[in-house]
């Protein structure tokens, strides 16, 4: 494994966290997955595993995090694993997504998520781009508060 390919991996974990934290979600997934992307997010959203188009996935982002006033993703702990053109990366992750005091009234206003990411990422002739996402959250703070803003019917 070469130094500028664990550097350039942990670099697009940074440019995940982006997507979200600095509201990039226009040019950014273009720029951090494949297309199709797989994502499991199941221990969180209680969804199953998807394959879906990048473009799609970015205009589901923005629509996701859409509620919040702000949100603050970091990533450590970054174990990289690089076979040829494809590499695995774990990390540690703490999420924190901040309601509007409209939704929150006087009560708590942070959704946080506490886990781990199992990631897969690919070498393209981009660069490294992520293939398939996997959080697993092990902590969860204040996740009642998503009621209040998820449409009816969905799953969090």
């Amino acid at each position: 494994m070469s130094a500028t390919d664990r550097a350039e991996i942990i670099e697009l974990m940074s440019s995940y966290a982006d997507i979200p934290d600095r509201a990039r979600f226009a040019e950014l997934p273009q720029r951090v997955f494949t297309d199709p992307v797989t994502l499991d997010f199941g221990s969180v959203a209680g969804t199953p595993v998807m394959e879906v188009p990048v473009a799609a996935y970015g205009e589901s982002l923005k629509e996701t995090f859409a509620p919040f006033v702000a949100a603050h993703h970091v990533i450590t702990g970054h174990v990289v694993r690089i076979d040829g053109d494809r590499a695995t990366v774990s990390a540690h992750v703490r999420a924190e997504h901040w309601f509007p005091s409209e939704v929150t009234g006087d009560g708590p206003n942070c959704w946080l998520v506490v886990g781990f990411y199992d990631n897969e990422a690919v070498r393209t002739s981009e660069g490294w781009r992520l293939s398939r996402v996997k959080l697993t959250a092990t902590y969860q703070e204040n996740a009642h508060l998503l009621s209040a803003v998820l449409p009816a019917g969905s799953k969090a």
